[in-house]
């Protein structure tokens, strides 16, 4: 049997130095998410968020309509957030960020490689493998950066290629705010089953 991990990015987040909140329209989002997750065929069975405020506010949406447990984990930090460093500018936060994409070995004065910050996250993926019931589900609130990072380490550039082209060099921008990548856990191997999906994001009205 296998574990399905759902890797949610937060909602908008308001634009400010520190552990920001979301905005108004990232708290829609998150509720659009959990409705999409209140609304699947299967029941979620825990939800994991990073300790980031705007993560938190996400995981909680999700947890109002599924009644699921909420439980943090560091390791579902970003790898760098703008305010770990406060004399930092963000156009510095920006260039060091840039930096550690484009050098995933590079460890920055503030925060982790983008390798290290992968293998955070994959080490979290294999000890809830290992805890939780065979056939579980469970949604992970965390941040795009940290998605990323995970899914560089862990997957070759071609088959990234495949659901983006240039996925190395784009990588920066291809997860929106609250979109959903499934990723499933079977035998010691992950199989990306979808990526970045925003679906769920979107109204519809009927007439």
């Amino acid at each position: 049997m296998s574990t399905t991990f759902y890797l949610v990015r937060h909602g908008i987040k308001k634009s400010d130095v520190g552990d920001v909140p979301l905005t108004t329209e990232g708290s829609h989002q998150a509720h659009l998410t959990a409705q999409y997750f209140a609304n699947a065929s299967y029941p979620v069975h825990r939800i994991v968020a990073s300790p980031l405020r705007r993560a938190q506010e996400t995981a909680q949406a999700i947890a109002s309509l599924t009644q699921a447990a909420v439980t943090e984990d560091a390791r579902l930090r970003e790898r760098a957030n703008w305010g770990d460093d406060p004399e930092q500018t963000f156009e510095q936060f920006v260039a060091l960020w840039d930096q550690c994409t484009a050098d995933p070995e590079f460890i920055p004065h503030v925060g982790d490689s983008a390798k290290q910050a992968g293998k955070r996250l994959a080490s979290l993926l294999d000890e809830l493998a290992a805890q939780e019931p065979a056939g579980s589900h469970i949604v992970l609130a965390t941040h795009g950066g940290l998605i990323t990072d995970f899914l560089v380490q862990s997957f070759s550039e071609q088959e990234l290629n495949g659901w983006h082209p240039n996925f190395l060099v784009e990588q920066k921008r291809l997860i929106p705010e609250c979109s959903i990548t499934k990723l499933i856990y079977s035998d010691g191997q992950f199989i990306l089953e979808s990526f970045a999906s925003a679906d769920h994001l979107i109204q519809r009205t009927e007439g």
